[in-house]
């Protein structure tokens, strides 16, 4: 699996960016987003039940990340037919303001070596800097939630460049050493 360090892995995939007619799909690849930080977030697959609640909280939230100069992006291995089909008949999905990218080949779930031996993501999450450098990574078992908030508190963190301690928030006192 790629980590901390690495570099993210080049890509060009189809997403799902709106529900308006002739406009619901554009192309997004590693270029997209330039000079800006980037959290990618991996599901396993569409149509299921504690996806939603992780994409739907991500977009929700998507206000926030932008106040960071930080684009959210959603991926797994579903086509970009199936993300639109989903967001057209979830509640919680319908005015999603982050783009779902289609991993459909896996070459990117593949390159950052994500992949369950059942063949779909893991719940993963990278926040990679404007340089396109892997700063956190965070892999969750298929039957856990990721949290939010605390991929805020650490791309927080990372953005502030110095040492941040357990439990820091933005706001508070960073380590002087």
């Amino acid at each position: 699996m790629l980590t901390v360090g690495d570099q993210f892995p080049q890509f060009a995939l189809q997403a799902v960016v709106s529900r308006e007619k002739g406009k619901e799909f554009t192309e997004i690849n590693d270029k997209s987003y330039a000079g800006k930080w980037r959290v990618f977030f991996f599901w396993p697959m569409d149509f299921t039940f504690i996806c939603p609640t992780e994409i739907a909280e991500f977009g929700r939230r998507s206000g926030d990340f932008a106040d960071r100069d930080a684009q959210v992006l959603g991926v797994s291995t579903d086509t970009h037919f199936v993300h639109l089909a989903w967001r057209n008949h979830h509640d919680d999905l319908r005015d999603l303001k982050i783009p779902m990218l289609a991993d459909t080949k896996r070459e990117l779930s593949q390159a950052l070596g994500i992949l369950h031996k059942d063949g779909v993501p893991l719940r993963a999450t990278f926040i990679v800097d404007p340089q396109g450098i892997i700063r956190w990574v965070s892999v969750n078992d298929l039957s856990v939630g990721r949290s939010v908030p605390e991929v805020l508190r650490v791309l927080d963190g990372l953005q502030t460049d110095e040492l941040c301690p357990c439990n820091w928030q933005k706001g508070e006192a960073t380590l002087n050493v």
